[in-house]
């Protein structure tokens, strides 16, 4: 590899790349000679995504709950690869529970996690980005932000704010060179949902029956999505929330 082509490689970093819609999106980046930095806290999930991502894959063991180390991470893939190009926030929890049985404190798990950690981790790598005026930030929304679901009502708030986030980054930040957008998924064939509906008929039945396109997404549908935004194909979008749900966020 010349040095000019390790120059013009770029680099991206996916949290929680080491399994479901991460991996998928740490996978189309590394097929596109995207250098993927996959963030997790799962040692054996980040070392098996690097053995099936290759030499391009770069997993990097951390909780992104601790919020106060992540600007020494950040520091650190920065000095490492010299920049950021891509930061996808993938990496999130939920938790199904009864409103009224939901404590403060798992509230505050699940927004700690997928929504506060967001806001630190793209803070850090926008610092990054500003120095070279150049950029894209991805954040990955839910359903669950589009329209009330029951029994997910912190999963729903975070991801609810995290559009929010989108929109008030990107105007911040667009005029600097940096693109931030959102992808919103709708109901995905990974392995853990793919459980959860099929313990769940009644659940099963009633996301397909008002998903017009009648089936569940894959993976790489969702991975695709982030590429664009990624890609300076969308070099003239940002701010925007895309659902890539087989239309069931419009569905009667």
């Amino acid at each position: 590899m010349t040095d000019q082509t390790n120059t013009q490689q770029k680099t991206a970093i996916v949290t929680g790349g080491a399994s479901g819609l991460g991996f998928a999106i740490a996978e189309k980046f590394v097929q596109n000679n995207i250098r993927t930095i996959i963030i997790g806290r799962n040692q054996d999930k980040l070392e098996s995504a690097r053995k099936k991502l290759g030499d391009l894959c770069v997993p990097v063991s951390f909780d992104l709950t601790c919020l106060s180390a992540i600007p020494e991470m950040i520091e650190k893939i920065g000095k490492e690869w010299g920049k950021i190009d891509i930061l996808v926030n993938n990496a999130g929890i939920n938790m199904k529970k009864e409103f009224t049985e939901v404590t403060d404190e798992d509230f505050q798990k699940i927004i700690l996690t997928n929504m506060t950690a967001v806001f630190s981790i793209s803070r850090e790598v926008s610092k990054l980005m500003l120095q070279k005026k150049n950029g894209s930030i991805v954040n990955i929304s839910s359903m669950a932000a589009q329209y009330g679901i029951p029994k997910v009502i912190a999963y729903t708030a975070a991801k609810t704010g995290i559009e929010g986030m989108t929109k008030a980054m990107a105007v911040e930040l667009s005029p600097e060179g940096i693109r931030v957008n959102c992808v919103a998924p709708g109901f995905i064939a990974t392995d853990m949902s793919a459980k959860a509906l099929d313990n769940d008929p009644e659940r099963k039945n009633k996301v397909l029956s008002r998903t017009p396109m009648g089936k569940l997404g894959a993976p790489s549908d969702v991975a695709e999505a982030v590429y664009y935004f990624a890609s300076d194909a969308a070099k003239y979008v940002t701010g925007t929330i895309l659902p890539v749900d087989g239309g069931n966020s419009i569905g009667f």
